[in-house]
């Protein structure tokens, strides 16, 4: 049975799932419709990128620690970026992030999840222009989702998003949404937080 998260509700993935190794951690959202006058030209489809920054003691200590679209695959091989998608068009997941809770290498306490728009200050776009936002954490073994976090706030004027973040507490899995707006132009800036 999934769980309908709220901001800054915090739940745990493994203490009732023993065995639970890999979870599959989906990100959605779409174009909210945009008025425009009529000769005005159509605009750029917004492509909001997700990343995940694999945290110790919530620092990122190597490039390689950020897993994006750039970077599909960390050393460890336990976390999985599932490629870009460029305009979030379709039902369901539109970025996927695959996570091998088991292989995560002890070093890393935390793996937080953000999603930055490409461009956004040159293409003058910003996450109220976004409905629909969401992660989820699904089991990867049997597909089926374990949390679900909404995002309702009106993030206007916001370019990046910190969704939410996997850590380890007490030998578990937990899963903390967070739901942070951030005026971070890009990936190097919300990177710059973490270092």
């Amino acid at each position: 049975m999934s769980v309908s998260l709220q901001k800054g509700q915090k739940v745990s993935l493994t203490k009732e799932r023993a065995g639970l190794s890999r979870v599959i951690i989906g990100l959605g959202w779409d174009e909210a419709p945009q008025k425009r006058g009529l000769f005005a030209p159509k605009p750029q489809a917004i492509d909001c990128d997700a990343s995940a920054f694999l945290l110790t003691n919530g620092k990122i200590v190597d490039k390689l620690d950020v897993v994006f679209f750039g970077n599909l695959k960390h050393p460890s091989g336990a976390v999985q970026h599932m490629g870009d998608n460029l305009t979030g068009a379709g039902d369901g997941d539109d970025e996927q992030i695959v996570v091998d809770l088991a292989n995560v290498p002890a070093q890393y306490d935390r793996i937080t999840v953000v999603v930055n728009i490409y461009q956004a200050v040159q293409r003058k776009q910003h996450f109220g222009m976004i409905k629909n936002a969401f992660i989820r954490i699904v089991d990867a073994s049997n597909n089926t989702e374990l949390c679900r976090y909404n995002l309702t706030d009106d993030y206007s004027g916001m370019l990046a998003l910190i969704f939410g973040e996997v850590y380890r507490h007490n030998g578990e899995w937990k899963f903390n949404a967070i739901g942070q707006g951030t005026t971070d132009p890009g990936l190097g800036e919300l990177v710059g937080r973490y270092t």
